[in-house]
């Protein structure tokens, strides 16, 4: 198969892209770089860079392409709060750019990463796909927007739509900005360099960590499988994790501890937040492979950014 991915020079789309390669198809990628970096990017990958929102460079990327992967996004929840208007224009804007050239194009699936951010707070945990929306930050309003674009316009012209809603991945080489940093990443950057912990609120809230190799696997079996279209598929671990409990798994690994320092003053954001993957299970034949405790321990392995001296920690 042919596949164009916009956004596929970030951390979830070269490691979809190197793999879909790897595997004999055809890859063609589209990023702006503005948090991409291509220089991962597999040397069969082909890349282009540019804004998702160009129709024209978005035309001449989608002759004969079989299926779109749209990872082209803003990613971060503070920063949406500070600049929701970017937000809007990328995450909104892009996606329906992106679906205007497919139909023009003729492209029949397209494939959505969403985000289980989307949700927001829920009072039933582990969170389904039918549970009713409630978006608490401009970034989870312009995915859910993204997908009603997606939905309406390929129910309008015929164009499959699959949308995963994809929790929070982590794994080696992900990116670590200087503000805004995914938190696994961040945390063991500062263990690292023997700094301390910062943790918003008491630590209590949980995430669904979910490693990236188990990301790309989803997004690999949704291009493939049949009878799925207008499917929206959660994408995660099935289990939720404390902040504690993520730095008690880091503590572990390390064979130290390291100092926690509690932010009261930062919102913490929702207080629990975990997929049931019983969908992904019975559409995708998908489940997930590799633990939080696993997963840590194979970015430690892999990642040279966070080789630690034990001197550095307490004892």
């Amino acid at each position: 198969m042919k596949f164009l991915i916009t956004g596929g020079a970030g951390f979830i789309g070269a490691a979809l892209a190197n793999h879909l390669v790897q595997t004999g198809h055809g890859v063609r990628v589209l990023d702006d770089l503005s948090a991409g970096d291509s220089r991962g990017l597999d040397p069969r990958v082909v890349f282009a860079r540019g804004d998702v929102r160009d129709v024209p460079k978005l035309w001449g990327l989608l002759r004969g392409v079989d299926c779109v992967y749209h990872l082209a996004a803003r990613v971060s929840v503070p920063e949406s709060i500070l600049y929701p208007v970017e937000y809007n224009h990328v995450n909104v804007g892009g996606t329906v750019a992106l679906m205007t050239a497919m139909r023009d194009a003729g492209v029949r699936r397209v494939i959505l990463a969403s985000s289980g951010a989307a949700y927001g707070e829920q009072a039933h945990q582990p969170v389904a796909e039918s549970a009713v929306m409630r978006p608490t930050s401009p970034y989870a309003v312009s995915k859910l927007a993204a997908e009603y674009y997606v939905q309406a316009i390929g129910a309008l012209w015929k164009i499959e739509s699959v949308i995963l809603r994809i929790f929070n991945v982590y794994g080696p080489h992900q990116q670590l900005p200087p503000s805004h940093a995914p938190v696994i990443p961040k945390f063991l950057k500062q263990a690292a360099s023997g700094g301390s912990l910062v943790i918003f609120g008491n630590g209590k809230q949980s995430r669904d960590f979910v490693f990236i190799d188990d990301v790309v696997r989803a997004l690999a079996r949704a291009a493939v499988v049949q009878d799925i279209d207008r499917a929206i598929v959660n994408v995660g671990s099935g289990a939720d994790v404390t902040m504690n409990q993520l730095v008690d798994e880091i503590e572990a690994l390390l064979g130290a501890r390291v100092h926690r320092l509690y932010n009261d003053e930062e919102t913490a954001g929702v207080s629990r937040l975990v997929a049931d993957i019983s969908l992904a299970a019975k559409l995708l034949d998908w489940s997930p492979q590799i633990s939080l405790h696993g997963g840590l321990a194979k970015i430690l392995q892999a990642d040279s950014r966070f080789q630690i001296s034990s001197s550095q920690f307490v004892k």
